[in-house]
Order: structure tokens, then sequence, then C-alpha cells
């Protein structure tokens, strides 16, 4: 498994949507095409949420997986 880095990073645990995918539009905002976001949630909304925005939108989820009830997802802007 190949380990991706980011370049900046969003902590959303503990809000509810549409908390986390607001605070994920604003960081991918600030960011270069190309350049990979990490965002942690503790919303179960978000998986869906983040799958339907990065679709429409055309970034791409790199990875995503779950630890201790914490959601992790790697974005990059722009695909």
């Amino acid at each position: 498994m190949s380990v991706v880095g980011f370049d900046c990073e969003v902590d959303a645990c503990g809000m509810m949507c549409p908390l986390p995918l607001l605070r994920l539009k604003k960081a991918l905002q600030g960011l270069n095409n190309g350049q990979v976001v990490r965002v942690l949630a503790t919303d179960p909304a978000s998986v869906l949420d983040f799958g339907v925005f990065l679709e429409q939108a055309g970034h791409c989820l790199l990875n995503r997986n779950e630890e201790a009830g914490v959601l992790y997802f790697l974005i990059r802007k722009g695909g």
C-alpha cells in the first residue's frame, strides 16, 4: 500500500452535515490542481455528501478509511 502525502488537513470531527462538506469546499478553494487535502469527519453522512460533490466537481477521492469512529478522506483537487 502506498502512502499519499497531503498538502492540508481539515478536522471536521464533531460537525454534522453540511459543515464537513463546507469545510472541504473551502479547503479546496485554497489549493492548486493536483494538491491533496485530508479530511477527518465523524458524520457518517460525509461519505455520501463527499462522494456526490467530488463526482460533480471533478475532484478525485484517493482513499477513504475509518478508524475508531473517525472517517479519513484523501482528496486530490481537480482529479
